[in-house]
């Protein structure tokens, strides 16, 4: 395969400087190397490429030597001996130079490469939302990469350089006495780099505050507690960090008629104390819409009823739960006279038939009457 140009490679204009060069290639390095793209035999050549391709223009001996006869003319400069350029060295020193920036390895001391720090988000669903799924915008508020500077801090034009106070080891040595002790930096924090001229936009950090608005996949039947998580959604990283993730919580709204258990519903039906007695049908709401119940005859209030596949089905694959409806009697308010006159005969009818219609009155006076016989003395 035809070698391609070295300043194609890297994105740069025959003009470009050391500074310029440098920067393309770190953005290369960090989007093909091989520990960010395992098994991915494309990206692995094209870092090769562009490491090849910095080795040469990164050295003004070999990048003349480029420029002059091109590919042929480094590849005999490689090949001298005595004192011409050694490639293992100097990719060992351009390594250590760039990527101790970008990935805090090598001879710079400890890392400075740091993960973006995870985010969480609160989503309020109403019960009907849950229960249908579907996607919903948010707002996040996060910590963006610095668009310009590329997340370095640097000012466009300029890089990192080497910490004045530890040489770029990132370690200090304090003698005290006979002992001589070993700290971190405390002018570049252990990462052996400073920056001298901070990019304007995000004052140094290769950090910005933004709001991002992201959409947000919810599966129908989630619930309150339930957690979904946006990969790589979260603060970005830190001199060439991966990003955190974004973990946005659900929590459904209580709901003015239903009250969810798992799978169940739950609900009050309030029914008259003619259709109690009487019996009679009521119109019960569920999620998919209206549905009859039959309220036998003599229903007394509390008595519950189950209609089975109307309750929710959970996001765990579970069965379709179901919703349980309990009756309540109301007693009537705001009667008039006649209507008071009507309940009090129908009080004397049920009291002159000699039958018992309180299910619960008899067992209730039974309770009463062993109660004080109980404690009398």
């Amino acid at each position: 395969m035809a070698r391609r140009d070295y300043y194609e490679v890297l994105g740069v204009e025959r003009s470009a400087g050391e500074a310029e060069i440098k920067k393309a290639y770190r953005r290369l390095a960090m989007k093909y190397h091989p520990d960010r793209n395992p098994d991915d035999r494309e990206a692995e050549e094209r870092f090769k490429e562009a490491k090849e391709a910095f080795e040469v223009l990164s050295n003004p001996d070999k990048r003349a030597a480029y420029d002059r006869y091109g590919h042929a003319g480094v590849d005999a400069a490689a090949g001298m001996g005595g004192g011409g350029f050694n490639a293992g060295d100097a990719f060992g020193d351009i390594f250590g130079d760039v990527f101790s920036e970008i990935f805090g390895g090598g001879r710079r001391g400890r890392s400075n490469v740091y993960r973006g720090a995870d985010l969480r988000y609160e989503l309020e669903l109403d019960l009907e939302q849950a229960v249908a799924g579907g996607s919903f915008e948010i707002d996040v508020p996060t910590l963006a990469s610095c668009e310009r500077c590329d997340g370095s801090g640097a000012k466009p034009g300029t890089s990192p350089v080497n910490c004045p106070t530890c040489g770029g080891v990132g370690q200090v040595r304090m003698q005290q006495g006979f002992f001589s002790v070993q700290q971190t930096c405390p002018h570049c924090r252990g990462t052996g780099r400073v920056i001298e001229s901070p990019c304007p936009a995000c004052h140094g950090q290769g950090r910005v505050r933004k709001r991002r608005r992201l959409a947000v996949k919810v599966p129908p039947g989630v619930d309150t507690g339930d957690r979904i998580r946006l990969s790589g959604e979260g603060e970005a990283g830190q001199n060439g960090g991966p990003p955190g993730d974004l973990y946005v919580d659900i929590r459904v709204r209580p709901h003015p008629i239903f009250q969810r258990d798992g799978g169940d519903l739950s609900c009050r039906v309030p029914i008259s104390f003619a259709t109690a007695a009487l019996g009679g049908t009521v119109v019960v709401p569920t999620l998919d819409g209206e549905v009859s119940l039959k309220v036998p005859p003599g229903t007394q209030s509390g008595k519950v009823f189950r209609l089975r596949g109307k309750g929710v089905k959970p996001v765990r694959g579970h069965a379709t739960g179901d919703l349980y409806c309990s009756v309540e009697v109301e007693t009537p308010v705001h009667l008039n006279a006649e209507q008071k006159e009507l309940l009090r005969k129908f009080e004397d009818s049920l009291q002159s038939s000699g039958k018992q219609h309180g299910p619960r009155a008899s067992s209730w006076a039974d309770g009463v009457r062993r109660f004080f016989e109980k404690i009398s003395p």
